[in-house]
């Protein structure tokens, strides 16, 4: 989509999608589930190859917190927090902060680690003409030391050394109702 698409140009430049994959599940360590993105692209740009993990909503939450997610944890859960946290680079995260936002943005780096990209994103394709759930998305943006606007993308470091970028974009009102 074009809003997704004008994100992605003004962190990287102009892009040629290379794969798009709709629902692209990537393994995490611990956990027993894996991440899966609604959709997930990787396109080449003009110093490299990025890979995203798009997050579709619509006035849905974005799961539960970390604090939920980690109530009566197993020692699966618990490696897989530790995980993500590291790829992050934290070293702990605040308990209302949104589980679903830590392990879409680290399958954006797995992937990058995959696909042998320079640069990983992690997109909310939002169609909620309230931007519901955008206060929980900005506090994450904080969290890993960007800066969160509507139709906006903010580069954050990775411990890879990876550029990874985080944006909302704002979704066409037209396409809710079809």
């Amino acid at each position: 989509p074009a809003e997704v698409e004008a994100l992605v140009v003004s962190a990287v430049g102009p892009v040629q999608p290379l794969l798009i994959i709709p629902e692209r599940k990537t393994a995490l360590p611990g956990g027993s589930r894996e991440s899966q993105s609604d959709v997930f692209l990787v396109a080449r740009h003009g110093s490299g190859v990025i890979t995203c993990t798009i997050e579709g909503k619509v006035d849905e939450p974005f799961g539960p917190t970390v604090a939920q997610q980690m109530l009566d944890a197993s020692p699966g859960k618990v490696e897989r927090l530790n995980y993500l946290l590291g790829m992050l680079g934290l070293q702990e995260c605040p308990p209302d902060v949104h589980y679903q936002l830590l392990h879409r943005t680290v399958s954006a780096l797995v992937e990058a680690d995959r696909f042998d990209c320079e640069d990983a994103a992690m997109i909310v394709h939002s169609f909620s003409p309230e931007r519901r759930w955008f206060e929980a998305y900005a506090k994450f943006v904080e969290l890993l030391g960007g800066r969160a606007g509507p139709d906006d993308i903010s580069e954050v470091s990775a411990p890879s050394g990876k550029r990874l970028f985080l944006g909302w974009a704002c979704g066409d009102q037209r396409y809710r109702e079809m």
